[in-house]
């Protein structure tokens, strides 16, 4: 297949003239900083504390190099193939709004899948093309052949798949890699949960391969909002020219430096949930209403029960939430239980043992 990224690329972008900031014009380090029209006098922070710390009256690195090295080595991936954003939502909004022209182009979708790719195609006037997964959630392909048109520019693929918990067969996604001329990203949030390995190591064999992860799940950093992109040059070169300039503030970045240094904790949180996962679906199994526990690559299990809804209502009534997933094609009475620490998942299967239809 012949690939050219700048084919794909709308005309406006390919145009336009990024915002160069203060801090793309300087880099490095100086003693007088007068560039960028900061309080030279320091932050509230810093000055009510007395403790020094990251100078937050300071713009941040607006490409994030120090955190991208870091990331580089724990992902074997040069920086120059790497894109941080305000969470994985911001990197799937940007190839929406690099790369699909409003009114005209479109998207395949693969529900049930991760609701905020049809969100960000709505909100960029993006047609959507949804194929629904086979009963075995996995890919439509003969349905698919037959959606791609010249005007589909992205598909979009969740690997391990939110909510069934599944990862998507390989050879199904090479077979559109290999013949698909538009990209096809692969959202990996939960890949650290997963049997399969990442499609990190195939970037310089598909140019356009887009993979996403996130530090919000086995990494623990939800609250930090910091999603990555991984991808050749040229897609992640588009994403930084159309980007806000400082995406990514200093106190996110600080703190996500500090915790990859924590591997060895990561990897142990990791191994236990996936212990735990496979214990509560043997639990689950005794529990009669409860019909089907779907496999699952991630840290959740969509679970398949009589009257989910009742039985969703009966654990909040208990402080237990978890989402009722019943109204999502292919999930009817289906709940999607998140992996807990053991005691919660104790207490978890306590309530659905005292329930009562």
């Amino acid at each position: 297949m012949n690939f050219n990224i700048d084919t794909l690329v709308r005309d406006n972008i390919k145009k336009m003239s990024p915002y160069s900031s203060a801090r793309h014009e300087f880099s490095g380090e100086a003693s007088i900083y007068l560039d960028a029209n900061e309080n030279s006098f320091g932050s509230p922070l810093s000055t009510a504390t007395g403790i020094e710390g990251p100078q937050y009256n300071r713009y941040p690195d607006p490409l994030q190099n120090a955190l991208k090295e870091k990331i580089s080595r724990i992902k074997g991936v040069p920086p120059q193939h790497i894109f941080l954003g305000n969470g994985s939502d911001e990197a799937i909004d940007l190839l929406f709004r690099i790369f699909c022209e409003p009114g005209k182009d479109n998207v395949l979708l693969f529900p049930p899948t991760y609701g905020m790719y049809k969100v960000a195609a709505e909100t960029n006037d993006v047609a959507i093309k949804e194929i629904p997964l086979l009963p075995d959630f996995q890919l439509d392909l003969e349905s698919i052949e037959a959606a791609i048109d010249e005007h589909t520019k992205l598909i979009f693929i969740c690997s391990p798949n939110n909510p069934t918990g599944n990862s998507i067969d390989r050879n199904d996604i090479e077979l559109l890699l290999n013949n698909f001329n538009g990209l096809v990203v692969i959202d990996e949030a939960y890949i650290n949960y997963s049997r399969q390995k990442t499609w990190i190591q195939e970037l310089t064999e598909y140019p356009n391969l887009v993979i996403l992860q996130t530090l919000s799940k086995a990494w623990g950093l939800a609250g930090l909002r910091l999603g990555m992109a991984f991808a050749g040059e040229p897609v992640i070169g588009y994403m930084n020219k159309v980007k806000y300039p400082y995406n990514i503030n200093t106190a996110s970045q600080q703190l996500a430096m500090e915790a990859l240094e924590n591997i060895s904790g990561v990897n142990n949180w990791t191994k236990t949930t996936v212990q735990q996962r496979e214990w509560l679906a043997n639990e689950l199994t005794q529990i009669p209403f409860i019909q089907t526990i779907y496999p699952s690559d991630a840290n959740f299990l969509l679970v398949k029960m009589e009257q989910a809804s009742n039985v969703y209502a009966h654990l909040a009534a208990k402080g237990i939430i978890v989402r009722d997933r019943s109204s999502v094609i292919l999930c009817n009475d289906c709940l999607r239980i998140t992996i807990g620490t053991p005691e919660e998942n104790l207490q978890l299967v306590a309530a659905l043992n005292v329930y009562q239809s």
